[in-house]
């Protein structure tokens, strides 16, 4: 996925609903602070949104945008629209986001998670896929470990399991710190 496709994105979904304004979530969220950000951050062709204004009609964007659906066929990447809070976000999430808002988005706001605060949904999630993820974030240099931590410290999760995420934070970061010296050495 490009910034363009997120964008085209944003303007689509806010189409279907009436809504001018999207929390945009999942991994491609990533595209609002960092737009060029490396391709194999980019895979996913799907693009996770919840109308801000107008939640109730989120089942919309499905039907119109989503897996399978025309604009998916046309386009190569959907919209699935899903309620924010399915996600688990640190406190303080939605004033972090990065807005989106450009000629291309027709004048729509898409309010992207922060990285970190993306990541540490990712984690809370804990799926391999998502620890893939934030590896990969990790490793191309787009989060701060120790502002990691701190948000995971935000997390409405019990201690032991901000305490596991921290170590997972810090085990990954040491790991890929060792990778990084193995490469210049070689």
């Amino acid at each position: 996925m490009t910034r363009e496709e997120l964008e085209h994105a944003i303007r689509a979904a806010c189409d279907v609903v009436g809504d001018a304004e999207l929390w945009v979530f999942g991994s491609q969220s990533i595209l609002g602070q960092h737009p060029e950000a490396p391709e194999p951050v980019r895979l996913s062709m799907e693009v996770d949104v919840d109308p801000k204004n107008r939640p109730e009609l989120v089942d919309r964007i499905d039907g119109a945008l989503g897996e399978g659906s025309q604009f998916h066929q046309t386009h190569g990447f959907y919209v699935h629209g899903v309620s924010i809070e399915t996600a688990v976000l640190p406190r303080g999430w939605k004033g972090r986001t990065k807005a989106v808002q450009n000629p291309n988005t027709g004048g729509a706001t898409g309010f992207c998670l922060e990285a970190h605060d993306l990541a540490v949904s990712k984690l809370a999630a804990f799926r391999e896929k998502d620890r893939e993820f934030v590896r990969l974030l990790l490793r191309e240099g787009l989060l701060n470990p120790n502002r990691l931590v701190r948000l995971i410290n935000l997390l409405p999760r019990p201690d032991e399991q901000r305490a596991m995420l921290r170590q997972w934070v810090d085990g990954t970061e040491r790991e890929l710190a060792l990778a990084r010296v193995k490469r210049r050495s070689s």
